[in-house]
Order: structure tokens, then sequence, then C-alpha cells
């Protein structure tokens, strides 16, 4: 499996989670010049931008840790246009990070997802949207 593949079936498990947690997927793969979110869901009230880092067997580290200041930075730009253009920039928004780690090749295979809530907030990069 190419990491392509490998990030593409964590997008799906980690959506499916997010479904079977009461979560209502409004996007995947969301793109603009300044970068992609790989989901937007609504939960109740709440726009919730997910970053999704999928671990197999042969990666190292942990996903949640890849997220740095940068790629914070980016999806939070990502989330103001997106929010920008369906008109929902007064919403609550939240950035969460979902981490699969699979453990074989197939969906029949130990999957283990954790998912950290409220990741990172905007207000911690305000500087960059003045």
């Amino acid at each position: 499996m190419n990491v392509k593949e490998i990030g593409n079936r964590g997008e799906r498990l980690a959506a499916q989670y997010l479904e079977r947690q009461g979560f209502r997927i409004l996007e995947r793969q969301y793109r603009t010049r300044t970068g992609e979110i790989d989901l937007i869901a609504r939960q109740g009230a709440v726009l919730v931008f997910v970053e999704v880092k999928t671990r197999h067997p042969s990666g190292y580290g942990r996903g949640a840790q890849s997220v740095d200041r940068k790629k914070q930075e980016r999806i939070a730009r990502t989330a103001l246009i997106y929010a920008q253009k369906m008109g929902t920039l007064h919403s609550s928004m939240r950035f969460d990070v979902i981490e699969i780690h699979l453990a074989g090749e197939t969906d029949r295979d130990s999957v283990s997802i954790s998912h950290y809530e409220n990741a990172f907030e905007m207000q911690q990069m305000s500087s960059m949207f003045v």
C-alpha cells in the first residue's frame, strides 16, 4: 500500500468514526490555494476542521506530533476561507486531529483511533490574520 492509499484509507476510517459519534461530514479533502483540510464536519452548532494522520506498522512517530505550527496555520487559513465562502464565519469552530493506527492491509485488520478534540486553537495564531 502506498502513502496516498494509506492516507485515503485513514481519512475514510476517520469519517466513519466521526459519523458513528454523531458528526455530519460536510467535506472531504477540501482544497484551496492555501492548503487542504482532510475532513470538515459539523457537531451540533460547531464547525469542526479535522486533520487526519494515518500510521501504518512500517511508519514511525505519532501522527498528532506532525501537526506542527506551520501545518496548523495552513489549516486555519484554509478553514477561514471555507467559513467565509459558506457564510459561517461567525460559527463556533474547532480544530481536531485524528490519529489512525493501521495494523495491517485490510479493514478487517486491527485499527486504533485516537481523537484529539481542540488540538489547537485559532486564537493562538491571531497574529497571522492581522
